[in-house]
């Protein structure tokens, strides 16, 4: 069955229909740029107010002025998706995290184990951030935020790296509530 056919989610929510056209319009542009309209968005759009609160943040947080690279960002989201076991987000953002970071097996480690993944002291103390913050967020102290300082991040990517954490520990729990489905295309995205 196509993502076009199927169920996105387990709830009988179906779409706005007509959409209207601001949200017709970002519907299109995802599908002229990515060639599909992701599955979450979908998820959404049985209530505008909802995807476009939802949208809004992701757009700040994941294609905003920051620090941070979108790599870094969609590590991010992997590696608190991972922990979570969110289905959803470990297929999409593992595929872009092969996508942006050109390296196939990267993604793969991403999900799996990212420690094992030989990544550079800067990544893996961000990964390290987000792993106890999603982990143990009541944990984190100085020292965390110093570790993040002493390879390069200033307060204000601290600050987004939190951000970034925060959201994709809300949109998990959301998707997996919800048994939000990822789109076929993304499994075969830069292997």
């Amino acid at each position: 069955m196509s993502d076009e056919a199927r169920q996105v989610t387990a709830l009988d929510l179906p779409m706005v229909d007509p959409l209207p056209e601001p949200t017709q319009k970002y519907f299109d542009l995802c599908r002229e740029k990515l060639g599909l309209i992701p599955n979450v968005l979908k998820a959404y759009a049985f209530d505008i107010g909802k995807l476009n609160a939802f949208t809004t943040m992701y757009n700040d947080l994941m294609l905003g002025e920051s620090g941070l690279s979108k790599l870094d960002r969609e590590m991010i989201a992997v590696v608190v998706s991972s922990i979570n076991r969110c289905w959803y987000c470990q297929v999409a953002h593992g595929a872009a995290v092969r996508e942006l970071s050109g390296n196939p097996a990267l993604g793969e480690a991403m999900v799996m184990n990212y420690r094992a993944a030989g990544l550079d002291a800067r990544q893996r103390t961000l990964l390290d951030f987000a792993a106890k913050l999603t982990e143990s967020s009541c944990e984190v102290e100085e020292s965390d935020r110093q570790a993040l300082r002493d390879v390069g991040f200033s307060d204000r990517d601290i600050f987004d790296i939190a951000s970034v954490v925060g959201f994709f520990n809300m949109t998990n729990r959301v998707a997996s509530a919800v048994d939000m489905q990822p789109n076929d295309a993304y499994h075969a995205t830069a292997r």
